[in-house]
């Protein structure tokens, strides 16, 4: 009867917005996570002003010995809430509205509603994938029925030469006709070199590879869908040579309390579907935490995840200078990194993909203090001789930038 009068005075759109802003960390509607599940919270206190009083400053209610918040302190290790003091007793109500709102909805029925949001495409990558072999095959037969039309072009040549009755030689079989043969052995000598020299450019390259990882993470959801920035896990790519892997600690500063994957479907790319919840379990597994008690129950074991990026060790790349001095987005290398399920390598990465990036990248000298020393292009800037200054004129394709 209390929530329902309150849910009538109150708004609980407005209640949602101070429920995420301030509450959502620590709790949850439907389910215990660093406190306790909300639905039904305005039945559990005998006093709707002692709940008030609760959320303004806990410590307060606990003193007073009430029993219910006295349990619950000791339910929760002793650790009291943080309390709202700026909350008006409005406020309270419209959290309080949007929780009743909210404990009404079947969680189940609400995550299944946003399934069908990311089913694969791995059936539209194969049909835009590489027709090479497509193509050369056709090429082989095509070759084959030129020749076959060349053999009875010369044989109709000789039936009619005969009919008139001029002499002619017996014509040579093609495999014995040293034109045929020359042709073929030069075209076998392009082509074998063709793909010959280009295996051995290939060699250590890693374009398009993309392992299974331990666990299936998806940087769509982290990145893309839930907004998450890319500094927040990879923090050294502004501060240092390496981008850096995260920690198991940086994934459970959220996943204490998401232990549940309510996101849209997913996929590997061979189109398996992804259990994200059982997936979240591995992580739970690996670093020795129990959701049931909300604790680490046995110690943690390191993710071993596969490098993907690799550069030969005679090269030198710093993330932080191409981030902090070049201003370069992570996509700029790692291609549409928000929209992948699972990662690949995007470019490349070989000398040639980098040199010619440096000759055709504009530098930002515009509120950049790295490229302060070079006065002379900043003149030529201002008086017109130039319109920009490519990586390349500050020294970005000589040999000891990134061999030394």
């Amino acid at each position: 009867m209390i929530a329902s009068l309150s849910a009538k005075a109150a708004d609980p759109a407005k209640g949602k917005t101070l429920f995420q802003q301030n509450c959502a960390s620590c709790h949850n509607v439907h389910k215990q996570v660093t406190g306790p599940a909300l639905k039904g919270v305005e039945e559990r206190w005998s006093d709707k002003k002692l709940l008030h009083q609760w959320i303004h400053n806990s410590g307060s209610v606990i003193a007073s010995g009430d029993s219910y918040a006295v349990n619950l302190f000791n339910q929760f290790n002793k650790q009291a809430m943080p309390g709202f003091p700026s909350f008006t007793d409005a406020d309270i109500d419209d959290i309080l509205a949007y929780i009743a709102e909210e404990g009404k909805v079947d969680p189940t029925v609400k995550n299944a509603g946003t399934g069908g949001a990311g089913g694969t495409t791995t059936g539209a990558d194969e049909d835009g994938g590489n027709n090479s072999l497509l193509f050369g095959i056709i090429t082989l037969i095509l070759a084959v029925v030129a020749l076959i039309l060349m053999q009875i072009n010369s044989n109709l040549n000789k039936l009619a030469a005969d009919k008139d009755g001029v002499a002619t030689p017996e014509p040579v079989p093609f495999y014995k006709n040293k034109a045929y043969i020359a042709l073929v052995i030069l075209l076998l000598f392009i082509v074998g070199g063709y793909y010959t020299i280009n295996g051995a450019i290939g060699l250590g390259r890693q374009k398009d590879y993309m392992p299974e990882q331990p666990i299936f993470y998806s940087h769509k959801v982290h990145a893309g869908i839930n907004q998450i920035n890319c500094l927040y896990c990879h923090a050294g790519a502004e501060k240092s040579k390496h981008a850096m892997i995260p920690s198991e600690n940086i994934c459970m500063n959220c996943h204490k309390t998401i232990s549940e994957y309510g996101g849209p479907e997913l996929f590997t790319a061979e189109g398996k579907k992804v259990n994200g919840t059982a997936e979240i379990q591995k992580l739970y597994d690996h670093v020795g935490w129990d959701k049931a008690s909300q604790k680490y129950t046995k110690p943690g074991k390191p993710i071993e995840w596969t490098k993907i990026h690799n550069l030969p060790d005679h090269v030198y790349f710093n993330h932080s200078q191409h981030v902090v001095a070049g201003k370069q987005q992570c996509q700029t290398c790692h291609g549409a990194i928000t929209e992948m399920d699972e990662v690949h390598q995007f470019a490349e990465l070989s000398m040639g993909w980098c040199v010619n990036c440096h000759r055709t990248t504009k530098v930002q000298f515009a509120d950049n203090k790295y490229y302060s020393i070079f006065e002379q292009f900043h003149q030529d800037v201002k008086d017109g001789k130039i319109d920009s200054v490519t990586v390349e004129m500050v020294g970005g394709t000589e040999c000891q930038k990134c061999h030394y």
